[in-house]
């Protein structure tokens, strides 16, 4: 009958009702050469070539892990045209709602900091003209008037972004198919 340090094994053992003293072990990967297993659980062996622990592997307390990188290559291959279509319009209408309030932020705090009356003096000073019929850069550079003016630029740039982007997306469909497409190299760390 084979035994085990502490015991047969599950197959071995007799089939009588009775149970052994020692404990159930089960089997090791790795079995101890000439009966030094004991000694190495209880650390009187040493993995590191010694013949009492010469086959017990023990997990490293102390070692560094570098984190694995895995990497895949990857060819964008087509752009679907309406899915770049619906992203540029979105973006274009938010780059457009971003002019409109960075317009009216400058002519705020140009207008607190009387940019427009001094401009508009030093322009009645060199044209010679009295305050009755002098050109007036504040009533030409209102607030409602420079925000008409900001609104219909944005609205001709939603529109052009989004035509752009659209006739774009077709330009590199059929170049794609001619060389293959844009190559990316895209990393997952772990």
């Amino acid at each position: 009958m084979t035994t085990y340090d502490d015991g047969p094994l599950p197959a071995d053992r007799p089939a009588s009702g009775k149970k052994s003293a020692q404990p159930y072990h089960p089997p090791q990967a790795y079995a101890a050469q000439g009966g030094g297993q004991a000694k190495a659980g209880k650390g009187g062996g040493s993995s590191s070539g010694t013949p009492d622990g010469a086959g017990v592997r023990r997990p490293r307390t102390g070692a560094k892990t570098t984190p694995r990188t895995r990497k895949a290559r990857l060819r964008v291959a087509k752009a679907d045209p309406w899915s770049v279509m619906k992203v540029s319009f979105l973006l274009s209408i938010a780059l457009g709602i971003c002019t409109v309030v960075a317009a009216a932020v400058l002519w705020m705090v140009m207008d607190a900091m009387g940019v427009f009356s001094t401009v508009g003096g030093t322009i009645s000073e060199a044209t010679g003209s009295n305050e009755s019929n002098g050109f007036d850069l504040q009533a030409f550079l209102s607030l409602p008037r420079v925000l008409i003016f900001t609104s219909v630029i944005a609205v001709i740039d939603v529109v052009l972004a989004t035509a752009l982007a659209t006739l774009g997306a077709f330009i590199y469909n059929l170049s794609a198919g001619f060389v293959g497409g844009v190559e990316l190299t895209l990393a997952e760390d772990e």
